[in-house]
């Protein structure tokens, strides 16, 4: 199979652009993630006690620690893969 110049370089380009970031994408996407844990979990705080001072209805409040569960599995996950490459990289030899 023969490849010319043009072939490969149209192929070229058009991975590049599927290899950049989208439009809109954040260039910081650890900070990112970790604004959108703490506003979830203030977000649930605040529900939770509107709850108890009765501001809020019961099904908000579950609803609102459903969600702080969730933040808190998937910060937890990705801690414990951080942790798992890191042991990784130790591992591998010099």
């Amino acid at each position: 199979m023969q490849i010319n110049a043009t072939f490969a370089s149209q192929a070229y380009s058009r991975a590049l652009a599927a290899a950049q970031p989208a439009e809109g994408a954040a260039g910081r996407p650890f900070e990112t993630m970790a604004s959108d844990f703490f506003e979830a979990m203030r977000a649930g705080e605040e529900t939770v006690t509107a709850g108890l001072a009765g501001r809020a209805d019961p099904h908000s409040v579950v609803q609102a620690l459903a969600q702080t569960e969730l933040a808190v599995q998937t910060a937890v996950a990705i801690r414990d893969k951080v942790v798992e490459a890191y042991q990784e990289i130790l591992r591998m030899p010099v």
